[in-house]
């Protein structure tokens, strides 16, 4: 089974690839990125952006590639309250226009980062020079330098996907959500 990944980064491919795995592991699944515009901003700011990003990605990478799954990921913040929370969207789609949607979990942006990033820089750049890091978007990411690496980006990531893959696990009990999907967000 082909997947194509709307990123060309290498820690969405392998969260996506562990995540296709884990579920199906006796499946050989070839995983490959592609660059494709996630039609939103460099740092989305609400869940429904990051949401929106997410989708686009996977339905642009199941295009590009003509794959079996297209797979979407899409890391924003989202304000609750006087706080702001990390969390990473991820949408799968295939060819038959099934679409499951998944999140990472969500983890605290310190205000100190937000006013960074309300300055207008992107949370990977912001991550390096809090953390003194270089390039932590492909790497660790703002799950793993906030938890010592506990859960990274992989990590974090792969069960986004998974979430996002119960639909294709249970298609039985999403009979229904073509229309609820046409309607929302």
């Amino acid at each position: 089974m082909y997947v194509a990944v709307g990123s060309l980064n290498p820690v969405k491919i392998e969260a996506v690839r562990l995540a296709f795995l884990a579920l199906w592991p006796d499946e050989t699944w070839r995983v490959e990125g592609v660059n494709v515009p996630s039609g939103v901003s460099d740092q989305p700011m609400s869940d429904e952006e990051s949401i929106r990003g997410a989708r686009t990605r996977a339905t642009r990478a199941l295009k590009a590639l003509s794959a079996d799954f297209g797979v979407g990921l899409e890391g924003g913040l989202h304000q609750i309250g006087k706080r702001y929370f990390d969390c990473g969207w991820v949408a799968v789609c295939d060819r038959e226009g099934r679409e499951g949607m998944g999140s990472t979990a969500r983890i605290p942006t310190p205000p100190r980062m937000i006013k960074m990033i309300k300055s207008g820089m992107e949370l990977g750049a912001v991550n390096d020079i809090v953390f003194g890091t270089a390039n932590s978007k492909q790497g660790d990411g703002h799950f793993g330098l906030m938890t010592k690496n506990v859960i990274t980006r992989i990590s974090g990531y792969r069960d986004g996907v998974v979430m996002a893959l119960s639909r294709f696990v249970h298609p039985d009990l999403f009979e229904d959500d073509k229309e609820i999907l046409t309607k929302d967000i």
